[in-house]
């Protein structure tokens, strides 16, 4: 069976379509995505604008319509921190209902923490032992930890890439002082979060999800992602603290010529390598492996395993032709 997970990020809106059945792995069909931080179209009040509004609106028509000419059966649709701190958050997930009948599903950072997890446990399986996961999005950062598929703490901070760019580093390249009180903040706003996990035990395994966490391992030196998911790619503290005292000195057209990174992610490359040394530091880890699956993952195969006791699916409501949708209103 098909099936599709839209995820409404802070930095990217991406629909990702898999072929999967319970009992498998989910194989990638096809993917439709675009660069949209929502985090940049935010008003002085916290609210998202009506130009991104708009936009957020318009991509999940094309999702919508892509999971429909590709026959997809079902498609889970989500959003995370962009929305879920918005100040009109539940307006915006009513117009694009409205406008596309599309229900976003809000989840919260424990959620989204929870779920990234699980994808990271199925990835790596019980030999694995206790795991630490660690996810660095453009509006939050997700922690989580146990052993079994669902964590024992799990956690979500607003240290967002996207986010701590906008609000801490305005200038390009960043001044020695704007550096120097962002790792302040990041270390006094992480320091509580990791308190919740004292007690737990130590971690075989600390993951790094996230673009943000490929790009600094692409820039140490870890394989490209055109050398397939099953190689082992690590990121050594001892690296990352090296590179982010070198891109806090380099403007963001610069960091375009570092391997692995994009023009989207460039501006707020510095501010995810901070929060990436920081929690290393707090949680005393001197490396962490990168993890192919992350929260989509997670969404997918949760699904698949409710399928194993509720049965085949019909289609979705968001995937009915449009004429039917018509119809219907």
């Amino acid at each position: 069976m098909r099936l599709g997970v839209l995820d409404i990020g802070s930095n990217t809106v991406h629909l990702l379509l898999v072929d999967a059945h319970p009992g498998a792995r989910p194989v990638p069909f096809a993917s439709h995505k675009r660069p949209l931080s929502l985090v940049q179209y935010l008003e002085p009040d916290g609210s998202i604008n009506d130009a991104g509004q708009h936009e957020l609106t318009e991509f999940v028509l094309e999702a919508w319509e892509f999971a429909a000419r590709h026959k997809a059966e079902d498609l889970l649709a989500f959003c995370t921190s962009a929305i879920r701190e918005a100040t009109n958050g539940p307006e915006v997930l009513a117009r694009v209902k409205h406008e596309t009948t599309v229900t976003l599903q809000e989840l919260t950072g424990s959620e989204e923490a929870s779920m990234t997890f699980f994808a990271v446990r199925r990835w790596h399986g019980w030999g694995a032992g206790p795991i630490l996961n660690l996810d660095i999005g453009g509006g939050s950062f997700e922690m989580a930890f146990g052993q079994d598929e669902l964590p024992e703490v799990a956690t979500s901070v607003p240290l967002g890439a996207s986010r701590l760019t906008r609000d801490w580093l305005s200038e390009d390249p960043p001044s020695a002082k704007s550096v120097k009180e962002l790792r302040r903040y990041i270390r006094a706003t992480l320091k509580p979060a990791v308190r919740e996990f004292d007690g737990l035990g130590r971690a075989n395994v600390v993951a790094g999800t996230s673009k943000t966490f490929r790009s600094l391992a692409r820039i140490a030196g870890a394989a490209p992602s055109a050398a397939g998911p099953y190689v082992k790619r690590e990121l050594q503290a001892s690296d990352l603290g090296v590179w982010a005292q070198r891109i806090s000195a380099m403007k963001a057209e610069d960091r375009l010529h570092l391997p692995g990174v994009s023009e989207a992610r460039a501006h707020q490359l510095l501010a995810g390598a901070l929060v990436a040394e920081a929690a290393l530091e707090l949680f005393k880890f001197k490396k962490l492996r990168i993890c192919p699956w992350a929260l989509r993952e997670g969404l997918i195969l949760r699904r698949l395993d409710q399928l194993v006791f509720s049965g085949p699916l019909e289609l979705a409501p968001h995937l009915a032709p449009p004429q039917a949708v018509e119809a219907a209103v």
